[in-house]
């Protein structure tokens, strides 16, 4: 053994603990409510399951699978396509592309499934306009139905793309044109370079991106419960809400964690022993070539028609609605909700981002079996529905709530009320356990580009695990870092759920705003605040997309 590798190797011993004992109990500590999930299967049941198995609960499971591969092959295709397009191709309109394909995500899923009903179905514009046109009468032809498997997969592809869109264009932008050309000297065509060499290459990143866009299928109730699909989160809120059962809400549950376990599992398994980082340090960024005018419109197709379909069409639609009778309390009113959905998305973002890489290096240091199962488990809560995660966290902060204000009583003679539970930090710590998964995911694929040489060298060289992470992996992953800051920050401005059921009392966000007044079918007055959402969620979108244009710190993609 070489001195090198002895220093190396005593290095690696030396600051590991206090690094792994954070990101341990980290991990446990967001795992907990997933954990009391997965405890529901030990429990009783008061044969709701018996009954379900024997009606519904195959339709669950069918309808279910069938959303999954829908939407998985479909974010893939739309998000890879999009990135790769953006990325490699000089097009007219390319640069606003960068960014407005990231729009959709902004959309929630149950206003853009509102929105799409209004226009489709047969009493809307789109079927009166045809009917005029042609003088068909009622009967006389086809028309394809929204409210269908197929309209629900469409509308999750609509609007979830942009998680395969982010992390595959972050993926593809930190590729070298040495690569490339290396398999263009071998005999691939532009193709061939993609499928054999630059796709494999960003697969970690696009499987984040699709896990990350199925979990949100999995858990959504909005979409599925409006479209009048039987899937297992209907199933979940039919057995707690309709028939009072916990036990079997918490019992479907867990089918839908282990489900999406398994998914996780497989791609992971899959990849066998095969690493996604550079080997050499010849790097060259990519060099977009121009296309001739035919492939030029083309590549803007490409990028416009899924943008059209999950952002141009809902908001010119909202915009329509919004002119027509918008929100009669738009003012002063809507500064607080403005500011309470920024301030929470904000601090969650934050928190969550910070907690991903902790999580993610701790267990890249290979910090231990509990410290991997525990950070596996912290990232499953963005496939529990989140009125799941809320019960599972008030549960819990409830608890120590009560055993706080008993002490504070029996020894200082006061009361510290809900001290949790009461403010917003009961809110951030449920938005963490639900969307943790998405820092995760990001975190990881960036950490799965960088070589291990690098921690040697490190720390061979004296840093410390922790002064690793801050001064050589953090530059390293502000791309990933910021395109996950990006997607929770969004994601918890249209957040509902847990919303509803944790915010302090008289404390109303965008997304509660929306979802009240669309619920109430007063969709024109809810399209204000929709588009509210919308426009806050502009400045993360441009911001990020700027900064993914730095493929490495120093190098900018050319333009």
């Amino acid at each position: 053994m070489t001195a090198a590798n002895i220093m190396a190797r005593s290095a690696a011993g030396r600051g590991l603990g206090p690094l792994r004992l954070a990101a341990g109990l980290v991990a446990l500590l967001l795992a907990v409510p997933v954990l009391g999930v997965l405890a529901s299967l030990f429990e009783p049941d008061r044969g709701t399951i018996a009954h379900l198995a024997g009606t519904v609960l195959g339709d669950y499971i069918a309808n279910t699978i069938w959303l999954v591969l829908g939407v998985a092959l479909g974010t893939f295709m739309v998000g890879t396509a999009t990135a790769w397009t953006v990325t490699m191709c000089r097009f007219p309109g390319r640069r606003i592309m960068e960014w407005a394909l990231v729009l959709p995500l902004a959309m929630p899923a149950y206003v853009i499934a509102y929105l799409y009903t209004d226009m489709l179905q047969f009493s809307g514009p789109v079927q009166s306009a045809l009917r005029a046109a042609t003088g068909w009468g009622p009967g006389e032809y086809w028309f394809p139905e929204i409210h269908s498997l197929g309209g629900a997969i469409l509308m999750f592809i609509a609007v979830l793309y942009p998680y395969v869109y982010l992390l595959a264009r972050a993926a593809f932008l930190e590729q070298s044109i040495c690569v490339i050309d290396v398999s263009r000297t071998l005999g691939c065509t532009p193709w061939g370079s993609f499928f054999r060499v630059a796709l494999p290459l960003a697969r970690p990143a696009i499987a984040g991106g699709v896990a990350l866009a199925l979990m949100e299928t999995l858990a959504d109730f909005g979409t599925v419960s409006y479209f009048g699909l039987q899937t297992f989160t209907t199933g979940i809120y039919r057995a707690w809400f309709s028939m009072g059962d916990r036990v079997a809400a918490g019992k479907l549950s867990c089918m839908l964690l282990l489900f999406a376990i398994s998914v996780l599992a497989f791609e992971r398994w899959s990849r066998g022993q095969a690493r996604y980082h550079h080997t050499t340090q010849r790097y060259r960024p990519i060099q977009p070539f121009h296309l001739g005018r035919a492939q030029a419109l083309a590549a803007l197709a490409v990028c416009l028609l899924p943008l059209a379909i999950g952002f141009i069409l809902p908001a010119l639609t909202l915009l329509r609605l919004a002119f027509a009778g918008g929100d009669a309390q738009f003012g002063a009113r809507y500064l607080g909700l403005v500011a309470n959905s920024v301030t929470l998305a904000g601090i969650a973002a934050a928190i969550a981002v910070t907690l991903a890489t902790l999580i993610g290096y701790g267990m890249r240091l290979k910090a231990g079996l509990i410290v991997t199962i525990a950070g596996r488990l912290a990232g499953m809560g963005y496939a529990i529905p989140g009125s799941i995660i809320a019960v599972g966290v008030l549960i819990p902060l409830a608890s120590l709530d009560n055993l706080i204000d008993g002490w504070a009583r029996a020894g200082l003679g006061i009361s510290t009320g809900l001290l949790l539970t009461g403010g917003i930090f009961g809110l951030v710590y449920a938005y963490n356990v639900r969307f943790l998964a998405i820092s995760l995911q990001s975190v990881e694929a960036s950490l799965a580009k960088i070589p291990p040489s690098i921690d040697h060298a490190a720390r061979a060289l004296g840093a410390s695990a922790a002064g690793t992470l801050w001064r050589v992996h953090r530059p390293l992953l502000s791309g990933g870092m910021l395109s996950a800051f990006l997607i929770v920050f969004v994601d918890v401005m249209k957040e509902l759920p847990a919303t509803l059921l944790m915010r302090p009392f008289n404390f109303d966000t965008l997304a509660v705003q929306a979802y009240n007044l669309a619920s109430d079918e007063r969709l024109a007055e809810a399209s204000t605040a929709a588009l509210a959402i919308v426009a806050v969620g502009l400045v993360p979108v441009l911001i990020v997309s700027r900064s993914m244009r730095q493929v490495r710190p120093g190098a900018r993609e050319p333009e």
